[in-house]
């Protein structure tokens, strides 16, 4: 039996565009599920074949629908990073990625600001291919799952840091593009979590508002002239929506950006009261996701900028290098260093950008941990193997979803090949893990803290 929305929130949204009352609470009551997937455009989908696949998201080319809600935990492929599931709602950041974007050059660096459990960041790093990108999540009981979900999804591109939005006033006009997902009421989550419901009160949601002024407020100094803000939540209230857009305005003088949108889409166009400021929302009785708003911004004062800038790596001693680089796909391309005794494999690229982050901010990850040398060898790390870096010339040897599962719940299985030493796991093309073969027996290097326990 669905829970009774409170009617204080009811009344509150009165008023509010796209609004329906009767509707409104009826989908709720319905509590209908709707699920939906982002493919991973870097990884190959065959393995996606087997999932209930609807239809297209229509502001997403990579989201999908479900017809029905599958097991997750048992499917190998999501384990290997071929997708993410994601609330359809939020996936319209890559629509407005793409049009704020259209005729101007992709942003050189971007951060998410509020980033666990990682469906922006992920959304971001593959719209946004060439960018360097910044995961940050100030809760360090949810840096984890963060730091996994970005493994998962390959991209080397990546930093995820533990930081209070305070901190990022070290590295002024540093970013073009800024995300913030900000936390919220978690009102637009009603129909998907019910105990969510339980927790809404006005006076959360007040408090809520003067929490997101705050990361805005310490934030918004690290993005650079003519830069992005993109700001959202999950939320329906006035307060942390249409409100914080005009506080945004006041107070920093950003300019409001309008995004085209689709009317058949079923996303409802809104402006705040105050400044006019476009913003998008969204209801589940009018689409299928759930409730959400976004609005854009772009920053046309001159700021303070960064010139701290740190330009060079450590690289890893010569025989270090030697043992590691046979498992990358083309080592000229990355910088090898020795941290806390893995090698990681960062872009040169973007050389500069990694070791600004590593003396600004608190790192939990950076770039692709290729692995640990022993001796002579490498015991490779996992996160290579779901990587984009990993050497073509590795054996490849393909399991069968039984096999896949018992890899993946870290038991014993066997394999039948012929070749000794290291070697990648895969299902349906989709590379899960290393398992090392030896005469009498495979070792599985499947992580223990990744692996599934309960099915």
């Amino acid at each position: 039996m669905s829970k009774p929305l409170p009617q204080s929130f009811i009344d509150s949204l009165h008023g509010i565009p796209g609004f329906n009352k009767n509707s409104f609470i009826d989908v709720h009551e319905e509590r209908k599920q709707v699920t939906s997937i982002r493919l991973n455009p870097l990884k190959p989908t065959h393995g996606t074949s087997s999932l209930p696949i609807d239809s297209t998201v229509p502001w997403c080319k990579d989201g999908r629908y479900l017809s029905e809600r599958p097991s997750f935990t048992l499917d190998p492929v999501f384990h290997g990073g071929a997708y993410y599931v994601q609330e359809a709602s939020s996936m319209f950041l890559d629509h407005v990625i793409k049009e704020i974007y259209k005729n101007k050059p992709a942003p050189k660096r971007v951060v998410d600001l509020c980033a666990a459990p990682g469906g922006k960041s992920t959304l971001l790093t593959a719209a946004l291919p060439g960018s360097f990108i910044v995961s940050n999540e100030v809760i360090k009981t949810r840096v984890s799952v963060l730091s996994e979900n970005i493994s998962k999804w390959g991209s080397e591109n990546v930093v995820v840091t533990h930081n209070d939005p305070k901190d990022f006033k070290k590295l002024p006009g540093y970013f073009n593009l800024m995300v913030i997902d900000a936390p919220c009421s978690g009102s637009g989550l009603f129909r998907k979590d019910a105990d969510a419901i339980d927790e809404w009160s006005e006076a959360n949601v007040e408090m809520c508002s003067y929490r997101q002024q705050r990361i805005l407020a310490d934030a918004i100094v690290a993005l650079q002239q003519h830069g992005y803000l993109v700001y959202s939540t999950c939320s329906y209230s006035k307060q942390e929506d249409e409100e914080i857009c005009d506080w945004i305005v006041d107070q920093f003088g950003l300019e409001p950006v309008q995004v085209p949108v689709d009317h058949d889409w079923g996303i409802v166009e809104v402006v705040s009261e105050k400044h006019a400021v476009p913003g998008y929302r969204f209801y589940p009785d009018k689409l299928k996701g759930e409730g959400f708003f976004i609005a854009c911004f772009r920053q046309p004062n001159m700021v303070d900028e960064y010139y701290g800038y740190h330009t060079k790596l450590s690289e890893a001693a010569r025989n270090i290098k030697a043992i590691a680089e046979p498992f990358l796909k083309n080592p000229g391309e990355f910088i090898l260093s020795d941290q806390k005794e893995i090698v990681i494999a960062s872009l040169k690229k973007w050389e500069g950008e990694f070791a600004t982050m590593g003396k600004t901010l608190n790192v939990r990850k950076s770039g692709v941990a290729v692995g640990t040398v022993k001796g002579k060898d490498l015991i490779p790390h996992h996160e290579l193997a779901l990587s984009h870096l990993l050497s073509l010339d590795i054996p490849v040897i393909n399991l069968e979803k039984d096999d896949a599962l018992k890899y993946l719940k870290r038991q014993d299985f066997t394999v039948d090949t012929e070749r000794r030493g290291w070697a990648i796991c895969s299902y349906e093309h989709i590379v899960i893990g290393w398992v090392k073969v030896l005469p009498n027996r495979v070792n599985n290097y499947y992580p223990t803290n990744w692996r599934i326990l309960k099915a």
